[in-house]
């Protein structure tokens, strides 16, 4: 499994932005993808993910403001944030767990700033 996250940017407090997640490799194997951010000096964590079902569950200081959603017909995983805050500035990571294991994508920066 591959995964290829794109859509990083420069927004401004209250902006949106929609990071894109392009899967490819044995997709027929994966039953969740995820997105995290890493921000200076933090570990790792999760945003938001969504199961082979479509079951969606996200991290509490995004919830109401983000969505994550897919295009099963285009293999992608979209993150659409809005009501950004400074504080969402962060490497954004889109994750695949399947039945061999799990993989990363490359991160995709975003900054929220005025």
């Amino acid at each position: 499994v591959q995964l290829q996250a794109s859509g990083g940017g420069l927004a401004q407090p209250g902006g949106s932005l929609r990071l894109s997640c392009a899967v490819s490799g044995s997709i027929f194997s994966i039953y969740a993808v995820g997105w995290y951010r890493q921000a200076p000096g933090n570990q790792r964590e999760l945003v938001a993910g969504i199961t082979r079902s479509g079951t969606a569950n996200y991290a509490g200081s995004v919830k109401g403001r983000f969505t994550i959603s897919r295009n099963n017909a285009k293999d992608m995983v979209y993150l659409q944030m809005d009501s950004l805050k400074p504080d969402d500035t962060a490497v954004y990571y889109c994750n695949a767990d399947y039945n061999y294991g799990s993989a990363w994508g490359q991160g995709t920066l975003v900054t929220v700033s005025s």
